[in-house]
């Protein structure tokens, strides 16, 4: 090492900072092929040609990692989208719909991202298993969204779930369950990507399986990786010879994100001259949604932005409502022509998002990933849709899951849609506190969902419970104080009230 550091510091003398870092940047390639190499050689058969294959993309974000220096935009260069870039969603409805619903149809394909684990609610396997709904999971109602419109127009829309190797044994033995519904189900697996140390910058992991300790080595690689993963699956070139255009991918705990009939028949009834190979549809932000990634026009390209790649400097006019007015669903419809196309040319041209991690034994950890929607820019024609806040509807928290468990929607064929007895089309805002975290938790502490079609604000904070059919309007906080518990009895009316920890109720 001594004479490698003596040979550098002669290389910085005569080349300068550039040529030592290039120098640098060698070396850490060098060290990381002999280590992938080594991981390599620790499994046979199968799993090594797979492991093969996802190192080849995790080879090709760790080298442009090491090149990327700052912010990945000039904030000089950010300009507005051009007019037409970012359409209404009631522009695009009032063209109304073909005669030939299921010809469009039948050209789409449904991908989920299942790649999650339920684990921020306190609940082990896939996140799309968690009960939100009179009994159904996440991947419940999706199943049922598509067989509904699958009988209705008697077409036959498939459903893709891209899993992770945290979710995919779970949800293959789940899978039996749909054998007779009208749906035909593909899966196929996101990436395994090493963790790398952040001091050495190497890989944790020192073997290729997932058993005991070496499982924390492992992730997968974000959504981004959507595209190599499909491609390499061999279901892409599957889907187009059986005559699949486009698909539509969203998050599998997003319950607005159902198939939507005016944007296909946007999508499939374009001119081929300018047909448009990506859709993303957007929504307004509200202060909640500060953070969401926005749509942006740079370098002549409509861009995706997200808060990692933005200057330190300029992070709060990022958050301002008014300066970027909408952000990303991560509802989006893609070609799948287009996918293979610039899969082959290896155009496609992602965003690295640098995630630091802590292992559980305190090791301090990077994971290099990419998001689905950063590769708009890659695309022809790309397109926004600026579309209702109800195609938005993701249960991240249980604070989330209290709101589509209540009366303020209605199920009907797997979707969820707002009861029309709520006179205000906006989801009111619940913040439930810790003692609610986990879903267990959660559903212990509600003898029944309270009806909330008047609610407008609530916040419960502390050991809390509500007994059957209470009823929510207006703003309400309820705030039990160290030590203390409020139980709201059965039947109770909390109309714009304070409910502290002697359970002394104020108007609010």
């Amino acid at each position: 090492m001594a004479l490698y550091v003596e040979g550098l510091s002669k290389g910085v003398a005569k080349g300068g900072m550039a040529q030592f870092q290039e120098m640098m940047r060698q070396q850490l390639e060098s060290s990381m092929h002999t280590e992938l190499e080594k991981l390599l050689g620790t499994s046979t058969g199968a799993e090594k040609e797979v492991s093969r294959k996802d190192f080849e993309g995790f080879t090709n974000l760790f080298h442009r990692f090491l090149q990327v220096k700052g912010p990945s935009v000039e904030w000089v260069k950010i300009q507005r989208p051009p007019e037409d870039s970012i359409q209404p969603y009631d522009k695009i409805a009032a063209r109304g719909l073909p005669d030939s619903v299921a010809a469009c149809l039948n050209k789409l394909v449904v991908v989920k991202l299942n790649g999650g684990l339920g684990t921020s609610m306190g609940c082990k396997g896939p996140k799309s298993l968690i009960s939100v709904r009179n009994e159904n999971t996440f991947l419940d109602l999706t199943v049922q969204q598509i067989e509904h419109l699958n009988k209705t127009y008697n077409t036959d829309v498939p459903l893709v779930l891209m899993n992770s190797f945290n979710t995919d044994e779970d949800t293959k033995k789940i899978l039996q369950k749909y054998t007779h519904h009208r749906v035909k189900i593909h899966t196929f697996n996101q990436s395994r990507y090493p963790r790398i140390n952040k001091e050495s910058l190497l890989p944790v992991s020192t073997h290729l399986s997932m058993n005991g300790q070496s499982a924390e080595g492992w992730y997968p690689p974000g959504h981004g990786d959507i595209y190599a993963s499909f491609y390499n699956s061999g279901l892409l070139d599957q889907l187009i010879e059986q005559g699949k255009e486009y698909i539509f991918v969203s998050n599998i705990d997003n319950l607005g994100a159902t198939v939507d009939l005016h944007i296909l028949h946007h999508l499939v009834s374009q001119p081929n001259g300018k047909r448009c190979e990506f859709i993303m549809e957007v929504t307004d932000k509200t202060r909640a949604d500060v953070k969401g990634g926005t749509l942006i026009q740079y370098d002549g390209k409509l861009r995706l932005l997200e808060i990692a790649q933005v200057p330190k400097d300029h992070v709060d006019e990022f958050k301002s409502v008014s300066k970027f007015k909408i952000f990303n669903t991560n509802n989006l419809w893609i070609s799948l022509a287009a996918i293979k196309r610039l899969q082959e040319q290896k155009a496609m041209d992602l965003e690295i998002i640098v995630n630091p991690k802590t292992l559980d034994g305190g090791q301090n950890v990077i994971q290099l990933e990419t998001a689905v929607g950063a590769a708009i820019k890659c695309f022809d024609n790309a397109l926004g849709i600026n579309v209702p806040r109800s195609r938005f509807l993701p249960v991240k928290t249980t604070s989330d899951l209290l709101l589509v468990m209540s009366n303020l929607y209605s199920l009907d064929a797997g979707s969820l849609t707002m009861s029309p007895k709520r006179e205000f089309p906006t989801t009111p805002h619940v913040k439930l506190g810790s003692s609610f975290t986990k879903v267990q938790e959660y559903l212990i502490r509600f003898e029944s969902i309270p009806d909330m079609l008047e609610l407008d604000h609530l916040t419960v904070s502390g050991d809390v419970t509500f007994g059957k059919n209470v009823s929510l309007k207006g703003t309400v906080i309820i705030i039990a104080n160290h030590g203390d518990r409020i139980d709201i009895p059965a039947g109770s009316m909390l109309e714009n009230k304070i409910v502290s920890g002697n359970l002394r109720i104020m108007d609010h």
